[in-house]
């Protein structure tokens, strides 16, 4: 499923759209009346001024779609990123996503899905291998936070992905702490496969298997159950910018 499915109404407003719908005029309107002036206009404002933000899995992983079709297009607003809005955020966060990606210097959350600060928390690993320290992040989003989404982001020529493939492919030795994010990310690889096809499938792979893993943890998979979570997997392409979704 491409992002470029995206779109829709503007979803109803929440705890979070209350605190950031009042920043580009709380003085002179009030929290309250610029947050059903911004819902009225029937999505997000412009950067800077705040407004209404996802509350429901789907309207979270549409705004991030939105965002990246900006992002590859060219289009980027930068949002959430003036002084009015950094100075509301010092009373508190209320993210609409969680993003657990790669530590790849080419693949910000932020930036590939165009958005800004206290808009995402994103959690990186290498190949998006998970230990505790991971998953405890994600749960922090998730059940302090409230967040609707968690999203695995996989990408093209993932390094991890080759090392694991490589590993497992020559026997070679890794250095220990590779050696850890190899052995982490070696079910995903398919032998059977010649080796540039084998890393980008493994890629696709690997971000499936840690997906399954984090929506069957016991605290995600109730909230799931209620419609109160979705955990997806995407994978973005350096080559153009897309983020495609996998599930």
């Amino acid at each position: 499923m491409s992002v470029d499915n995206d779109g829709g109404p503007a979803s109803p407003l929440a705890r979070r759209g209350l605190v950031r719908a009042g920043l580009g005029g709380a003085a002179l309107l009030g929290t309250g009346l610029l947050c059903v002036a911004s819902a009225a206009s029937g999505g997000r404002p412009e950067p800077g001024v705040g407004g209404p933000r996802p509350t429901g899995p789907e309207p979270a992983w549409r705004e991030l779609a939105a965002g990246n079709r900006r992002w590859r297009t060219l289009h980027e607003r930068h949002p959430d990123e003036s002084r009015t809005v950094r100075r509301v955020l010092m009373a508190g966060q209320h993210p609409f996503a969680v993003v657990l990606g790669c530590v790849d210097s080419r693949v910000p959350p932020e930036l590939v899905f165009d958005q800004g600060l206290g808009d995402l928390l994103t959690v990186r690993s290498a190949g998006q291998v998970l230990d505790e320290a991971v998953l405890g992040s994600i749960a922090y989003g998730v059940l302090e936070l409230g967040v609707p989404l968690v999203v695995v982001l996989g990408h093209q020529g993932c390094g991890a992905v080759a090392a694991a493939v490589d590993a497992d492919g020559t026997g070679d030795p890794l250095p220990a702490h590779v050696r850890y994010l190899a052995d982490q990310i070696r079910p995903a690889v398919d032998p059977g496969l010649p080796r540039p096809a084998r890393v980008e499938a493994a890629v696709t792979a690997n971000v499936r298997r840690v997906r399954a893993s984090l929506a069957a943890e016991p605290d995600l998979a109730a909230r799931i159950a209620a419609g109160r979570l979705a955990v997806v997997g995407a994978r973005y392409e350096l080559s153009s910018q897309r983020v495609t979704r996998l599930d």
